[in-house]
């Protein structure tokens, strides 16, 4: 299982990579595993200020839906145009091309509550 010590994690299964006051937001190796093939990445709150554990759209496997969740607050400032045409890249790239939105953070000390890779780990164990 692919954990990335430079990201954050919540406990929804959703990845944080910040970047000064901007974060990328995508779910993890784990959650996509779970879900098995993505057929749809359905994000329509670009533009929107979502507060932390807010839902910020869905994504759809072959036998499931799930919402996905703001793990910190933010204005959406862009969704991943490629997931679009490609929503496999959650599956195959989830920490680079698979991102889901990039936002602006509302309050960066969010961050620092999330989980670590470590402490993820043990939440997934």
């Amino acid at each position: 299982m692919n954990i990335p010590s430079n990201l954050k994690y919540s406990k929804d299964h959703e990845w944080v990579r910040v970047e000064g006051d901007t974060a990328y937001i995508g779910i993890t190796d784990f959650a996509q595993s779970e879900l098995g093939e993505i057929v749809i990445v359905d994000i329509t709150t670009e533009g929107e200020t979502l507060t932390q554990e807010a839902v910020f759209g869905s994504i759809e496997a072959v036998k499931t839906v799930s919402d996905l969740f703001m793990p910190l607050g933010g204005e959406v400032l862009e969704v991943n145009p490629k997931l679009e045409d490609n929503p496999e890249l959650v599956n195959s790239d989830p920490y680079g091309e698979g991102w889901m939105i990039k936002v602006k953070m509302t309050d960066p000390s969010e961050a620092g509550k999330l989980l670590d890779a470590e402490a993820y780990k043990a939440l997934i164990a």
